[in-house]
């Protein structure tokens, strides 16, 4: 079903929702909500974990703006028996307006020998970050619409164009294309969307290059080719594969980027692109750098701040690895000091692992236990943080906060915590 089809009811409720925003957008709501999660054969504990926290998170979002749901659902296609629908991606984003997340419960089951993961939560959500996270969907749904009116008429200026052909051949005529896109531009598009479709890498790489060629101003054909000359550098190294054997796609994805991210630097996809070669290339105070950009020009794009999390995180790990231990927390200090929403602490787990450890190692017990308190509160089975918090708590004579700690291990499957009990 295409999005066409369904404009009377997303104009409708988009003109509700303007008009509902402004007493909405004040202050925040608390709300309490159950998810769950069914382990699927590629998840870790860890990731199955987070994914049923996430979930819990959206239907917080969803519960504080009950429009949430029956908008986003308008944004549906279906092409060739798959149905692609924004809702889930555009939730995510919003969860970034949970500012505070309790968990209320915690528990695993099984289900037809697969593990189930529940939890309850209590949840704060600022209301005005989710107003302006709808405001900018719904200007996006805005462009669509005014897109398919300048369609609508064009056929009619074509229609007319046709008619004017027909007058005498003295009569000298200026023709232009209502679109304001060249048709070498225009053919460039297609092959981009036709690159999108297909699932041959070598394939989406021909059909990117004729687009740039065809329309060597715009950045989409050089970040799809940079794109899929990154994926080919990921399954050759995922085949082991000699750093040679892929250098030279690293230099052609970096070349794309450069490009694309000279044509137009408020492209955040570009500085994602850049930040992901430097990845590669290990220069990753540069690639930190990138992601930061992609950040600045879009608060809200994930992926560039999933991939700082990994940069810094890795960057503490290898400094740790050599003793560099002030260097470790200098670069850790950059990421969880800074402002980010209460639903990314999840994905910041193990540099706050990290540090606690760190801390341990120069003596920081307190510093360490509001790290490891931390990611207790976000990861309530975390058997490890709950053993070396029970540990610390022990060597600080806090005996019933030690116990309590080494009871719920015990309870978890720890069994080192089991034998600290009496």
């Amino acid at each position: 079903m295409e999005l066409q089809s369904r404009l009377p009811l997303l104009t409708a409720l988009t003109l509700i929702l303007l008009s509902s925003l402004p007493a909405f957008a004040a202050g925040s709501r608390v709300v309490i909500v159950e998810a769950q999660y069914v382990m699927a054969d590629g998840d870790t504990l860890a990731s199955a974990e987070e994914k049923v926290l996430q979930r819990a998170q959206r239907r917080a979002v969803e519960e504080a703006g009950v429009y949430l749901e029956s908008t986003f659902r308008d944004f549906e296609k279906e092409s060739q028996g798959w149905t692609t629908r924004t809702t889930s991606s555009e939730i995510r984003t919003i969860a970034a307006a949970i500012t505070e997340t309790e968990i209320l419960d915690s528990r695993r089951s099984f289900e037809n020998d697969r593990p189930v993961f529940f939890v309850r939560i209590k949840a704060t959500v600022d209301l005005q970050s989710l107003a302006e996270a709808v405001r900018r969907l719904q200007s996006e749904a805005q462009l669509a619409q005014h897109f398919r009116q300048l369609q609508q008429e064009n056929q009619l200026l074509r229609s007319q164009l046709q008619e004017l052909q027909q007058q005498p051949v003295g009569v000298r005529m200026l023709s232009i294309d209502p679109t304001g896109k060249s048709e070498p531009a225009q053919r460039a598009k297609q092959l981009i969307e036709t690159a999108f479709r297909t699932q041959d890498l070598r394939e989406k790489i021909r059909l990117a290059s004729d687009a740039a060629q065809l329309d060597p101003r715009s950045v989409e054909p050089l970040i799809v080719r940079g794109q899929t000359y990154l994926r080919l550098v990921s399954l050759a190294f995922s085949r082991h594969a000699k750093p040679g054997d892929y250098a030279e796609h690293v230099e052609k994805a970096k070349a794309d980027f450069d490009r694309a991210v000279q044509l137009d630097s408020k492209n955040a996809w570009g500085w994602v692109g850049k930040g992901d070669v430097q990845t590669w290339l290990k220069q990753m105070d540069e690639a930190a750098i990138s992601y930061e950009q992609a950040l600045d020009l879009d608060p809200f794009f994930d992926i560039a701040r999933q991939r700082l999390i990994g940069v810094y995180t890795t960057q503490a790990r290898r400094q740790a690895e050599g003793k560099h231990w002030h260097q470790a927390l200098v670069t850790l200090q950059k990421l969880l000091d800074a402002q980010t929403p209460e639903s990314w602490i999840p994905y910041q787990k193990e540099a706050f692992l990290l540090r606690s450890d760190i801390l341990l190692k120069l003596n920081r017990p307190e510093q360490a236990i509001e790290d490891l308190s931390t990611v207790i509160r976000v990861d309530p089975t975390n058997v490890g943080a709950l053993v070396t918090r029970a540990n610390l708590y022990r060597n600080r004579l806090q005996g019933q906060l030690a116990k309590d700690d080494f009871e719920r291990a015990c309870v978890l499957g720890s069994l080192p915590a089991c034998e600290q009990l009496p």
